[in-house]
């Protein structure tokens, strides 16, 4: 690769001269996204001694990305802290769950087939000690996300295999921040934040650089708004440019323009999981370079959001994290169908849910449910965890809910507490006035519901399987309450919340083969384009399927940058 040195804008052009002409720069390679796929792509290109130009819209306050809101959760199969945990798992078993969950049957899956096998193979192989080598460490007690119950062959995992990062997102993000910022001390990596990439320069069918705006400066925060004021214009060139822009999750109008006829109709509703910069535009700009995409019906939301008290960004949602033990009713009291129990079946769900012609469900439960069951995903939910606060850790296996629990319970538009059912069904229907609400029907389920906890015997597959799961030690400790009846003044009071439909993630996006490289509709690679991350639907352009296992987000965006940057290094 060339190694000229970097062309920079003469000090003496004049301002309005300077919003005319563009800045122009050069590198070995162009990464455009500074959240984590970005991040170590780039530190992959810092490793092998490239020059990079990281471009990046957002203030330098958003470093990190999505990523470093996240609870930072990652896939790992047949770790030590499973092993420890008394958790059998394989590769193999991995395998059945992933292909039962992706349910891939397009002639487009070709490469997200070739993406999920070569990750697996990495997800029982050297990933973990990859990150630990870099000095990430594991809380030991491994999470059962996805818990499927729709048959061994069905969607989800058999085991637990979400492993928590000490340290949450940051964490995760950290080891790879910290190698891009000693590689832009060292002179190898330029930073340039508020430049928003608006097009993909094209040289003889290769792909040879990056045009775009830059942006006036802004102190927002990470995730605030910024504004989109142009102030002057660049063009940076490299042989090479690594897409790392995420998905559409923050673009509702997208997300709507792209949601499945399988799901329904789009809700009219939705809360935001992501930031309001996580827009797409580097998907359409790639696909004028040339770029294939595909799968973008296939995206990932949850149904458990709730209304953030705190807003950071517009119509901020948090996603809750539940245990299996609280009661599920659709918008108008009836009861959600086995096996679409909390922390079950995603997708399975939101079908559902969609299909009742509502965009939200309810939530109800106790207290002694909320203190064992009920965590908030994200970094700033979980500051134990985030802030490696021991004394703080030790409070989750003690009596109590943790403070962000009871924080939203108290302050969260979302959260009633009522004494007895009939209170908490009055407060129910206030809170949705336009949907009528059964509540006989939700008080004979309840009632029901409680008659089966008084033996050890049960027709009721929810209160088997909250059994089943405190055969697992880790759901024992701190995750699944012991069973009790939900009308038992002990355990009260009683808590209902109303859950949202929360966007997150695409599932699909630009088709790569496994160096990273961007296809085109035929198959063949466009010299110099490569993509990693949401924006590569975490590899192959679905990677996932229809369905994730959780912990493979954060997980694909350490993969697929890996893999770009290791080939991009390689040229």
């Amino acid at each position: 690769m060339s190694t000229s040195p970097a062309t920079h804008e003469s000090p003496q052009t004049s301002a309005s001269e300077s919003a005319r002409t563009p800045t122009r720069e050069s590198a070995d390679a162009i990464v455009v996204g500074a959240g984590l796929a970005g991040l170590v792509a780039a530190a992959e290109l810092v490793a092998a001694g490239k020059r990079v130009i990281l471009v990046e819209q957002e203030p330098a306050a958003s470093f990190g990305g999505q990523a470093w809101w996240s609870f930072g959760g990652l896939f790992l199969i047949d770790s030590p802290e499973q092993r420890r945990m008394g958790i059998h798992d394989s590769r193999e078993l991995a395998e059945q769950d992933w292909l039962g969950s992706a349910g891939f049957d397009r002639e487009e899956d070709t490469w997200p087939r070739r993406w999920a096998q070569a990750y697996l193979d990495f997800a029982a192989g050297e990933k973990r000690r990859w990150l630990h080598d870099m000095g990430m460490r594991f809380f030991p007690v491994v999470g059962w996300a996805e818990r499927g119950g729709a048959g061994a062959i069905g969607p989800g995992n058999s085991v637990p295999r979400f492993h928590i990062t000490w340290g949450t997102g940051p964490g995760v993000v950290e080891p790879f921040a910290l190698r891009v910022k000693t590689g832009e001390s060292a002179g190898l990596v330029r930073i340039r934040h508020r430049h928003r990439a608006d097009e993909l320069v094209m040289t003889d069918g290769a792909v040879t650089g990056v045009r775009g705006s830059v942006l006036a400066d802004d102190s927002a925060e990470r995730g605030e708004p910024s504004n989109r004021e142009v102030t002057g214009e660049f063009e940076f060139s490299a042989p090479a440019v690594i897409v790392a822009s995420g998905g559409i999750g923050g673009n509702h109008e997208l997300v709507r323009a792209q949601w499945p006829e399988r799901l329904g109709e789009p809700p009219a509703t939705m809360l935001a999981g992501v930031p309001a910069h996580v827009d797409g535009r580097m998907l359409s700009i790639s696909e004028r370079a040339g770029a294939h995409l595909i799968n973008g019906d296939r995206m990932w939301h949850y149904t458990e959001g709730v209304t953030n008290y705190a807003p950071v960004w517009r119509n901020h949602g948090i996603r809750i994290l539940p245990g299996p033990s609280s009661l599920w009713f659709d918008a108008t009291g009836n009861r959600l169908p086995a096996p679409l129990y909390p922390g079950f079946d995603t997708l399975g769900t939101l079908e559902h849910i969609m299909a009742t012609g509502h965009d939200h469900s309810w939530f109800i439960l106790t207290q002694k449910i909320i203190e064992k069951e009920f965590t908030l995903s994200g970094s700033e939910q979980n500051p134990d965890l985030t802030g490696k606060d021991l004394r703080l850790l030790a409070a989750r296996v003690g009596p109590g809910a943790p403070g962000p629990i009871e924080a939203f319970k108290e302050r969260g538009e979302d959260f009633i507490v009522a004494d007895s059912l009939p209170e908490l069904l009055v407060a129910m229907q206030r809170m949705t006035p336009d949907v009528p609400i059964d509540t006989v029907n939700v008080e004979r389920e309840v009632v029901a519901r409680d008659r089966e906890i008084d033996n050890d015997f049960s027709k009721d597959p929810q209160v088997t399987a909250l059994r089943g799961a405190r055969s697992y030690r880790g759901d024992k400790l701190i995750r699944v309450a012991s069973p009790h009846r939900i009308l038992d003044p002990k355990a009260g009071p009683l808590i209902a919340v109303k859950l949202h439909i929360l966007t997150r993630k695409s599932l699909g996006g630009i088709e790569t083969n496994l160096d990273g490289q961007a296809l085109r509709a035929g198959g063949e690679p466009i010299p110099g384009l490569y993509a990693a991350g949401e924006a590569s639907g975490f590899g192959g352009g679905g990677v996932h399927g229809y369905r994730a296992l959780e912990g493979s987000f954060l997980g694909g965006c350490l993969f697929s940058g890996r893999q770009a940057g290791r080939a991009v290094a390689a040229l």
